[in-house]
């Protein structure tokens, strides 16, 4: 007899269903994008994900939108149906009082860059809540019911009590090209030190990262310290020097050019991670949240542009 867990793997992620039911009803990912209140960018990949997660091919672009392939037109049946039966049951079980706010405090680095922009996939997985967002370095008190989901970095060997790890984002130097056209690229990471460094609030992080790469400074880091890791890539992106940035926090810089990132390093520096309060514990909603950051961290990590190099 086939177990509960064979039967979750069988079933693809709810969020790439979602986006192809919303392609396939509407014939059209842009509109798919409006009716599910996410970008054209995130329906794409979810559409592009389900097909590998299938191996099948399920949409083909037409003249007029997108046209359903001859599996597609079958998965969008069973899809349709299913979703019918599981709105018309949560609209039968669900009180209007159900409805609460997800407080949720988080570094402000990937609050500003990188959570913010996700807002409204996060209400599509908590239908019905309210998400109410403070970038804070602090950790909330749980104990009085400060927030309910948090969101810090830090040393995985260390986690706070409740921790889940999240990422483990490879960091590396990134500057603007304007920068390099006026000041040179650093002829090897040896020679990085001697050049304009921004830092966070202290030279540490620099100095942790020099010393993973097995260089030795030499003498103590200068440049400007600054509050976090959001205002060091605005700095570095603004001709200021180098910063240490990732993936995570200046995907959409080194997309657009607005940054790039030197050298081929794969040095990696503590961990995004999540705490809840007990209160929400064992929360089936709360649960999945905490699953797709820990998915949506990858995706983003693993997208990307080639260093420069020498």
């Amino acid at each position: 007899m086939p177990t509960r867990d064979d039967a979750a793997q069988r079933l693809p992620p709810l969020l790439m269903l979602r986006a192809f039911e919303a392609t396939g009803r509407t014939g059209s990912m842009r509109k798919a994008a409006d009716d599910l209140g996410v970008s054209h960018t995130v329906v794409s990949r979810h559409v592009r994900n389900l097909e590998g997660w299938m191996g099948r091919k399920l949409v083909t672009a037409g003249p007029r939108g997108v046209v359903l392939t001859a599996e597609g037109q079958i998965l969008l049946a069973s899809v349709s149906k299913a979703f019918g039966l599981i709105t018309n049951t949560a609209s039968e079980l669900r009180s209007p009082r159900a409805d609460v706010n997800l407080r949720i405090w988080c570094i402000p680095g990937l609050a500003t860059r990188w959570l913010t922009s996700r807002l409204a996939i996060i209400e599509e997985i908590l239908r019905g809540t309210d998400v109410v967002l403070r970038a804070t370095h602090v950790l909330p008190d749980f104990s009085i019911g400060e927030a309910d989901l948090a969101i810090g970095f830090g040393d995985f060997e260390t986690l706070a009590a409740g921790g889940i790890r999240l990422l483990r984002p490879r960091m590396f130097p990134v500057a603007s090209p304007q920068w390099l056209a006026t000041h040179g690229m650093p002829a090897s990471l040896a020679d990085l030190p001697k050049w304009p460094l921004i830092h966070e609030e202290s030279h540490r992080q620099w100095t942790d990262w020099f010393e993973a790469t097995g260089v030795a400074a030499g003498h103590r880091l200068h440049g400007p310290r600054l509050w976090d890791a959001s205002m060091g890539l605005d700095a570095a992106r603004a001709g200021q020097g180098i910063a240490l940035g990732s993936r995570v926090l200046a995907a959409d810089d080194l997309a657009s050019g607005r940054l790039v990132e030197l050298f081929d390093t794969s040095i990696r520096l503590g961990g995004y991670y999540i705490v809840s309060s007990p209160q929400r514990r064992g929360n089936q909603a709360i649960d999945r949240l905490i699953a797709w950051f820990g998915s949506e961290l990858e995706l983003t990590e693993q997208d990307g542009q080639p260093p420069v190099d020498q």
